[in-house]
C-alpha cells in the first residue's frame, strides 16, 4: 500500500455487486440527457417569479440552470444581492453539464420591498421557478432528495441483461460508494490528504497574514483543507465497502453493526473519525483492517476529534423506470436521497463514458 500511494495511484473503481458491468453507455451527451430537480415540500408548489410569499430574512428561489456549476451561481448571486458568498445557501452540488432546478437562499433582511426587483435581475441570468421568504438559510442534505431522467446513449450490451440488471437494481439496490470525482483526478485530492500536516485542519480561526488577503487565503487553505479531508474519509468509507461486496456481506447486517442494539438491520460503514469507528465485534475488526492499510489517511483523524459517522452500505432508487427508444438509447427516471449519487449507482450496471468530458475520457461514477 505504501508503494500505491507514493506512486499517487490510488484505487478508483471498485467492485460491482454483481461481479462484472454488463454494458457500455455514453453519459451527457447534452445537457438536457441529464436532468435533475430538487425534491423539497418545504415551500408550497408555485409557478413562475410573480408571487412572492412567506416571511423570513432569507429569500430562497427556484432557479433552473444549464451550463454553470452550483457554486458558481451561488458567487453570482451574492454579487448581485450585495451580501456574502457565505450567506448563500444551497442543498447540495449539481452537476454544470446537466439541465438542473435547484433551490438558493440569500440572506436579505429587510429588503423585502425590492424582491420583486431583485427577482426580476436573477430571471436575466436564469428562468427564476419559484420565490419564497423563509425565516432561515437552506442548508445542505435537507430537502428529501433529487429526481433524475437520465438518457443513456450508443448502449453497448445485450438487452435483456441490461433489464435483468436493472430489474435487480430496483429490487435489491447497489452498493453506496461516493464517486471519484471526489477524489480528484487520479486521486490527486488523496495525495494531497497523504502529505497533509493534520494539525491543519485545526488552524481554521488562524489568518495566513494580515488584512484582507491574508483572511480570504487563509479561507481558502481551510477549504481545501475540508476537500482533501473528506477525500480521504469517503475513500476509507469506499475501502471498507468494497471488502463487504467482496465477502458477499454488504446488502445484511453483520456482527458489531451499530445499529443492532437497537433493532436497525441496515448495514452500514464508517465514517472515519476520532477513534476509529463505532462498530464492535466482527465488524469492526473487519473495518480497522482495512483502514489500518492506509496509515497516511489514518493519521489525519487523529487530531481533528470529528466524531466518528456511518453511511449506508446500499442504496436503491425509488421508483425506478426505464423505456427503450431504441437499441442504443435507454432513459431512466428515479429519485435519489440526499448525499447519493447517479452516475455512481449506474456504474453497478453501465462502464459509463462521460461525454461532457471529451470521448476518451471515461467516469466510473
Amino acid at each position: 500500500m505504501t508503494e500505491i500511494m507514493e506512486a499517487g495511484r490510488w484505487r478508483l473503481d471498485w467492485p460491482t455487486s454483481a461481479g462484472a458491468r454488463v454494458a457500455r453507455a455514453g453519459l451527457k451527451t447534452s445537457p438536457e440527457d441529464f436532468q435533475v430537480d430538487e425534491e423539497f415540500s418545504g415551500f408550497p408548489a408555485q409557478s413562475g417569479p410573480e408571487v412572492i410569499a412567506g416571511e423570513g430574512e432569507h429569500l430562497c428561489l427556484r432557479l433552473q440552470k444549464i451550463g454553470d456549476n452550483t457554486e458558481f451561481v451561488a458567487r453570482e448571486l451574492a454579487a448581485l444581492c450585495g451580501c456574502r458568498t457565505f450567506d448563500v445557501g444551497f442543498f447540495g452540488l449539481k452537476d454544470r453539464h446537466a439541465v438542473t432546478s435547484q433551490w438558493f437562499s440569500l440572506y436579505r433582511p429587510g429588503m423585502a420591498n425590492s424582491d420583486a426587483d431583485f427577482v426580476a435581475r436573477v430571471a436575466e441570468r436564469w428562468p427564476v421557478l419559484s420565490v419564497w421568504r423563509h425565516n432561515r438559510k437552506l442548508r445542505r442534505g435537507e430537502h428529501e432528495g433529487n429526481r433524475f431522467i437520465l438518457t443513456l446513449r450508443d448502449v453497448d450490451g445485450v438487452r435483456g441483461e441490461i433489464d435483468e440488471a436493472l430489474a435487480r437494481l430496483k429490487s435489491h439496490g447497489a452498493p453506496n460508494y461516493f464517486g471519484p470525482q471526489r477524489f480528484g483526478f487520479g486521486g490527486a485530492n488523496l495525495d494531497r490528504a497523504a502529505a497533509m500536516d493534520a494539525s491543519a485542519m485545526n488552524s481554521r480561526g488562524r489568518t495566513a497574514g494580515r488584512g484582507r488577503r491574508g483572511k480570504n487565503r487563509a479561507g481558502r487553505d481551510a477549504s481545501k483543507n475540508v476537500l482533501y479531508f473528506s477525500a480521504a474519509r469517503s475513500w476509507l468509507f469506499n475501502e471498507v465497502l468494497a471488502r463487504r461486496v467482496a465477502d458477499g456481506t454488504w446488502f445484511m447486517p453483520i456482527d458489531g453493526e451499530p445499529g443492532l442494539s437497537c433493532g436497525d438491520l441496515v448495514p452500514t460503514g464508517p465514517l472515519w473519525g476520532d477513534g476509529g469507528t463505532t462498530a464492535t465485534g466482527h465488524q469492526e475488526t473487519l473495518e480497522r483492517g482495512v483502514v489500518e492499510q492506509s496509515p497516511d489517511l489514518v493519521r489525519l483523524f487523529s487530531t481533528t476529534r470529528m466524531k466518528p459517522e456511518r453511511r449506508l452500505l446500499r442504496t436503491r432508487p425509488a421508483e425506478l423506470a426505464w423505456q427503450w427508444h431504441d437499441e442504443g438509447c435507454l432513459k431512466l427516471e428515479f429519485s435519489l436521497s440526499p448525499g447519493q449519487y447517479a452516475t455512481t449507482i449506474l456504474s453497478d450496471i453501465f462502464e459509463l463514458e462521460d461525454m461532457s468530458l471529451g470521448r476518451h475520457n471515461k467516469q466510473q461514477g
